[in-house]
């Protein structure tokens, strides 16, 4: 019996788009992403900012650059992104 796994059944990864604000680890930049949400009771827009250390081999990317990350599995304790662009 062969099992073939399409892509059409696997689940989409998280992805998120923000700006490397660091990059002195051995492979590993951090990103912070940015959200725009609006409060539940008060109705108040404000800007919500989360820091994420995603997986960059051979640290391609610099401060200030533009970078995606994908969910993966943990490599380490805070690590649980790597960098797909």
């Amino acid at each position: 019996m062969t099992t073939t796994i399409t892509t059409e059944n696997t689940p989409k990864r998280q992805t998120f788009s923000g700006v490397v604000v660091s990059d002195k680890m051995k492979d590993t930049s951090v990103v912070v992403v940015l959200r725009y949400v609006k409060h539940t009771k008060y109705h108040k827009f404000s800007t919500k900012k989360t820091k994420i250390m995603a997986h960059d081999p051979g640290n391609t990317k610099k401060m200030g650059d533009k970078a995606t990350v994908e969910a993966c599995r943990p490599i380490s304790k805070r690590k649980a992104f790597k960098v797909i662009a």
